[in-house]
């Protein structure tokens, strides 16, 4: 991450709306990249800091909905803000279950937009957290060696060392030395942080 200001993406084929949009977002301090089409956002280098979407609904090619589908199966996990001058409530409501941070009808007010993005921009920041976190805990899995990652996934499930030992037909004092190590290179403090790695990386499924 980056210490650049958060960017506000605005997507609207209005050219007077982008034009107003940037003029209020950037007096606040943001950054701004508009597009007049969904296409140009996705074809857009998206550099890694801080940011929201702010979109119409209503857009030429590719509608917001659409924006939003595609978004989600390229893991793009920019929030989203739509808004729209269509009182389109299923639209609306479809937005909001596919994980749109608001739905603004137009016209609204800037204080009413300032506060969905910093809701928006709070939810961007807990996103980039958790996708850190997990990078580095893969990059710890990376230098396991197949033994060690096998005896971590058993470790992970709740095995014990006897039980893994036992299952690999193996001494109890070489699952001992593996495990150790897997502890040492994942910087796991306890087997409930170790687990807690594997659960969050989705090695394995976690305890209900």
């Amino acid at each position: 991450m980056t210490n650049r200001r958060p960017i506000i993406y605005v997507v609207d084929d209005d050219d007077s709306v982008c034009r107003a949009l940037a003029l209020l977002l950037k007096s606040h301090d943001f950054s701004v990249e508009t597009f007049p089409r969904a296409a140009d956002f996705l074809a857009f280098k998206h550099p890694k800091t801080t940011s929201c979407l702010v979109s119409d609904l209503r857009l030429p090619h590719m509608d917001g909905l659409a924006l939003q589908e595609i978004m989600a199966a390229q893991g793009l996990n920019t929030p989203i803000i739509f808004i729209s001058g269509h009182g389109d409530i299923p639209k609306s409501v479809k937005a909001m279950k596919g994980g749109a941070v608001d739905f603004l009808p137009k016209p609204f007010t800037n204080t009413e937009l300032l506060g969905a993005i910093e809701r928006a921009i709070a939810k961007d920041k807990i996103i980039n957290k958790e996708q850190a976190e997990i990078a580095k805990i893969w990059r710890r899995i990376k230098i396991l060696s197949p033994r060690e990652l096998e005896v971590f996934r058993l470790v992970a499930t709740g095995m014990l060392s006897k039980q893994i030992a036992r299952k690999r037909g193996t001494s109890l004092q070489t699952i001992k030395v593996h495990r150790s190590r897997v502890m040492q290179k994942m910087q796991a403090k306890t087997v409930t942080e170790l687990i807690h790695f594997a659960e969050k990386v989705g090695l394995v499924s976690p305890k209900k």
